[in-house]
């Protein structure tokens, strides 16, 4: 599928760039840069800037709309700035579409790529930081960050805390299968406890899989 315009992206952003051509840049992955015929700017630079703006944002929203303690909140934040969530959060924006790709890329699948669409979204912040600043970049972020959706992913942490209370109690995650082409696998992964297997999950990467796992487990274990 063809890249949208950036008009229509601005739209969705309820935001104007005064300098388009961050916008441009930070949808610009680096195969399509790669492959023009005249120098060509891409997104790396941007993302690198995003990462941080985003972590900056996440952690000063929950420092003050959280009272749980540094170790949750350290979670919680990494949960947030994570591949899995940022692509979920793109995907809200379907900001896969708006990507100037290589051929390659695009018939590699790179529009729904987590690690190409979530490196997209942090140079998207970064473009409207630049351009904006700060407030704009945060106004985009926020919304995004709840707290729901910060403390659901984490299965793994409240499976392993629930298991901590038997002692001797080992956690283990195994990759038992996986099916679909290289640019769309779909893993499943298997917890089990002390050997014996809890609960199967499936998702499309291996860190997904094993929350989902998790999240079986817990259902198992506490019906």
């Amino acid at each position: 599928m063809p890249n949208r315009s950036f008009e229509k992206l601005e739209q969705v952003l309820h935001y104007q760039f005064k300098n388009p051509a961050l916008l441009r840049i930070a949808m610009t992955h680096t195969s399509f840069a790669n492959e023009s015929k005249v120098p060509t700017h891409h997104n790396e630079r941007l993302e690198f800037l995003g990462d941080s703006v985003l972590s900056v944002v996440v952690a000063d929203y929950l420092f003050h709309h959280s009272s749980r303690p540094e170790g949750e909140l350290t979670r919680m934040r990494a949960a947030l700035v994570s591949e899995e969530a940022l692509f979920r959060f793109a995907a809200e924006i379907d900001l896969g579409s708006y990507l100037r790709l290589g051929h390659g890329e695009e018939l590699g699948g790179g529009r729904t790529r987590p690690s190409v669409v979530s490196d997209a979204f942090e140079a998207l912040i970064a473009a409207l930081y630049l351009d904006g600043g700060m407030e704009v970049a945060r106004n985009f972020i926020l919304p995004f960050i709840t707290e729901g959706k910060t403390a659901d992913p984490d299965y793994k942490t409240k499976l392993q805390e629930l298991v901590q209370e038997k002692p001797g109690a080992e956690l283990r995650y195994a990759v038992v299968g996986q099916s679909g082409p290289d640019h769309d696998k779909t893993f499943e992964v298997q917890v089990t406890l002390n050997g014996k297997a809890l609960a199967t999950g499936k998702g499309r990467s291996k860190k997904a899989a094993e929350q989902q796992a998790a999240k079986q487990a817990l259902a198992e274990l506490n019906p």
